[in-house]
Parts: structure tokens; C-alpha cells; sequence
């Protein structure tokens, strides 16, 4: 008889277990089985809930996403202008995590070949760039140009922490600019 109540439960540690698996692999190069082990489950239980690897590492990106999201609300609760929030998000501790950095890389890759991916990713990348350029209006000459900067930026620091070591100022780096761009600095 199934357990009441477990399959979120469940879920989530699959999740959390996809991050920490594509954060040690450096990539997609993991297995359901493996996934599932680290969770503490079957790979049968796995692909119950998820269906199949592509299906896990989506809900995974939904999850850092969501945790992102947390970070800008949590920054913006405590005063940050709707720029530096997301800023500052990005490179949070949840954000800039060597496994959510790996799973980044990862998920770009993955965005090439699966739609729900590319849908996600599409997703996030419209309203990163409507959220920045909404908080840059009337603070910069061409407010669209500043938030595609930005984002760049924030992408470039994303990979250079995969493929070497974080940079421990990025986010004074990327406010740095934030502010050159405002006129600011």
C-alpha cells in the first residue's frame, strides 16, 4: 500500500539529489539509478514520479528557479532596489552554489535538444530581461541595452565559475557595473 503524503516529499529529494548529482558529474552524465541511490530510493520510484532523466533534470531547473525567485524577494524585502535584488540573487549562496552553477551549464546544453528546456529557459531569460529593464527605466539612456549587459554578465561570471574557480566578487563586479551603467558610480 502506498504511503500517504510521501510523494512531494519524495519528489523534492529526487530533486535536490538531480542538483547534487549533475553538480559532482559536471554534467548530464548521470543516471537515474544514480540519482535515485543518492536519494535514498529505486530508479523504479524515480521514473514513477518523473517519468524519465530529461523529465527529473527539468523539475530541478523549476527548483533552482523557484529558489532564485526566493532570493530577489528576499532582497527586495530587505530594501534592495528591483536591480541590485536580482543582482545580488544571482550570486547568492543558493544561486552561486558549485552544484546549481554545474546544473546551469547543464541546462543550457539540455535546452538544445528538449523543448520543455528550451521553455523554461526561454521563460526565465524574458523576464530576467523584463524585470531588469522595468528596474533600469529612467536610469539609463537605453534601458534595454543596460539589462542585456547585465545579464551578460551575469551569464559570463556563471561560466567562468564552471569552469574555474567562483569569482568571490561577482556580484560586486556585475553592481559595480550596475552602477557605471546608471551613471552612478
Amino acid at each position: 500500500m502506498p504511503k500517504i503524503g510521501m510523494e512531494p516529499i519524495r519528489r523534492a529529494a529526487l530533486v535536490k539529489a538531480t542538483i547534487a548529482e549533475v553538480g559532482r558529474a559536471g554534467s548530464l552524465d548521470v543516471s537515474v539509478s544514480r540519482i535515485a541511490r543518492s536519494a535514498g530510493m529505486s530508479s523504479a520510484l524515480a521514473h514513477h514520479y518523473f517519468g524519465n532523466k530529461d523529465q527529473i533534470f527539468v523539475a530541478a531547473m523549476r527548483q533552482i528557479l523557484d529558489d532564485y525567485r526566493g532570493e530577489v524577494l528576499r532582497a527586495l524585502a530587505a530594501g534592495s532596489d528591483r536591480a541590485t535584488a536580482i543582482v545580488t540573487a544571482s550570486f547568492a549562496a543558493s544561486s552561486f552554489a558549485p552544484a546549481t552553477v554545474s546544473a546551469w551549464m547543464t541546462f543550457y546544453v539540455q535546452a538544445q535538444r528538449n523543448p520543455q528546456a528550451l521553455r523554461l529557459l526561454s521563460l526565465y531569460q524574458r523576464r530576467l530581461r523584463s524585470n531588469l529593464t522595468h528596474a533600469l527605466r529612467g536610469t539609463v539612456d537605453d534601458p534595454v541595452a543596460a539589462a542585456d549587459t547585465l545579464a551578460a554578465l551575469i551569464d559570463g561570471f556563471y561560466i567562468r565559475a564552471a569552469l574555474a574557480a567562483p569569482d568571490a566578487d561577482a556580484v560586486g563586479k556585475v553592481l559595480k557595473t550596475l552602477h557605471i551603467l546608471r551613471g552612478t558610480a
